[in-house]
C-alpha cells in the first residue's frame, strides 16, 4: 500500500499523549518520519515505541514551546535528516480547570497563555521559515471548538483557542504564496483517560452534549489532521474545522 507521506518529515508538539500522539502515530503509518516534541520523555519515547512497534520512523525531543530557543533546537532537530520539514501539528496546550471568570485564577490564565498562545505562535514561527525557504508545507494547529462558542467556566481557554485561530487565518494568508498550508482543527471533548475517571452518569452527560451521542476518539482527531495534511486538502487552507460530533453547531 503507497504511503502518501512517504520521504516526507513531521513535527509534532505535545507528542506525548492523547490526540499528540494519536496524530503521531497516524503520520507515521503513512510514511512520515515523525519528531515527538513535549516536556516529559517518559511519555515522548512511549510515542516513539509504539511508532517503531508499528513500523514506523520517529525521534522525540524534550523541549518546552514557551521557550523560543527550545522550540527552534526542536525544529532543527526534524529537520536533521531530511534538510526539510513538510508537515507540523502544534498541540502542545493546556485546558486549565473549570473557573467561573470573577474567580479565574491569573496564574492558570498565564499559563493558557504561554502555551496556547506564545507556545503556538512561537513554534509556527521557525516551522514556517523552513517550509518558505523550501517552497511548500502544510501546518496544523490544534485548537478547540471553545474557540468557536462560548463554554462556561473556561473563558481563559475559550480566549487563548480563538486567538490561535485568528494566528491560524493570519499566518495562512502570509504563507499562501509561499506554497504553505495552515490550517485549525477544534475538537469537542475527547475520550482520554481523565475521561475514563469520570463515574457512568457523568459520561453519560458528556456523550449527550454531542449531537452523534458520544465524545471522540482521539484517533478520529488524527483522521482531520492526516486529511488536513494530506494532498487531498491541497485546496484548503486558513480554516478552523470542527470535528466535534456537532457540539458547535448553532
Amino acid at each position: 500500500m503507497t504511503q502518501q507521506f512517504a520521504s516526507t518529515s513531521a513535527l509534532v508538539t505535545g507528542g506525548g499523549s492523547g490526540t499528540g500522539r494519536a496524530s503521531a502515530l497516524a503520520l507515521a503509518a503513512e510514511g512520515s518520519l515523525v519528531t515527538v516534541v513535549g516536556r516529559t520523555a517518559a511519555t515522548l519515547k512511549e510515542t516513539v515505541r509504539l511508532i517503531e512497534a508499528s513500523g514506523g520512523s520517529a525521534r522525540y525531543v524534550v523541549a518546552d514551546i514557551t521557550d523560543e530557543s527550545q522550540v527552534e533546537k526542536a525544529v532543527q532537530a526534524a529537520v536533521a535528516d531530511t534538510g526539510r520539514l513538510d508537515l507540523a501539528l502544534n498541540n502542545a496546550g493546556y485546558d486549565g480547570e473549570f473557573q467561573l471568570t470573577k474567580d479565574y485564577s491569573s496564574e492558570m490564565l498565564d499559563q493558557m497563555i504561554a502555551l496556547n498562545v506564545r507556545g503556538v505562535f512561537l513554534s509556527m514561527k521557525h516551522e514556517l521559515r523552513h517550509m518558505t525557504a523550501q517552497g511548500s508545507g502544510a501546518i496544523v494547529n490544534m485548537s478547540s471548538g471553545a474557540g468557536l462558542i462560548g463554554v462556561p467556566g473556561y473563558s481563559g481557554y475559550a480566549a487563548t483557542k480563538t486567538a490561535e485561530i485568528a494566528m491560524t487565518k493570519s499566518s495562512a494568508l502570509e504563507a499562501a504564496p509561499h506554497g504553505i498550508r495552515i490550517n485549525a482543527v477544534c475538537p469537542g471533548l475527547v475520550d482520554t483517560p481523565m475521561i475514563a475517571t469520570l463515574d457512568a452518569d457523568q459520561r453519560k452527560s458528556l456523550d449527550a452534549a454531542h449531537p452523534l451521542g458520544r465524545i471522540a476518539r482521539a484517533e478520529e482527531i488524527a483522521d482531520a489532521v492526516v486529511w488536513l495534511c494530506s494532498d487531498k486538502a491541497s485546496f484548503v487552507t486558513g480554516i478552523a474545522l470542527p470535528v466535534d460530533g456537532g457540539y458547535t453547531v448553532p
